[in-house]
């Protein structure tokens, strides 16, 4: 941080995933606390992460394709394929609703919300 950011302005944004909130990088940000400011994600907030979005819509494409992917290689055509035909302005939907989810995460002050 402190060679991207040498004004000291950069900032670190935890998104509360499991493994960063492990003892050792708790006792990292603590040690290293005074080198950049921490961004404070919402605790567990999936509804914020439009890659969950695609993900489950990608992994249910993948399920409804007859013959099942048997291997890797099966399994990699069909995500490429699912993806290729997802219409056009798809991903458009979960953008679009990110103000939304934003300002229904702030009135409930980080807890769950309906998304």
């Amino acid at each position: 941080m402190s060679i991207v950011h040498s004004d000291g302005l950069g900032q670190f944004q935890q998104d509360n995933a499991t493994l960063q909130g492990s003892r050792v990088a708790t006792k990292w940000l603590q040690e290293h606390s005074s080198d950049f400011r921490h961004f404070h994600w919402p605790l567990k907030s999936p509804e914020m992460y439009i890659t969950e979005y695609i993900r489950d819509a990608l992994l249910h494409a993948v399920e409804k394709r007859s013959p099942p992917p048997r291997t890797p290689i099966d399994l990699l055509t069909a995500l490429q394929d699912s993806w290729c035909e997802f219409p056009p302005g798809y991903l458009q939907i979960p953008v679009e609703s990110m103000p939304r989810r934003f300002a229904s995460l702030l009135r409930v002050r980080g807890g769950p919300t309906r998304y």
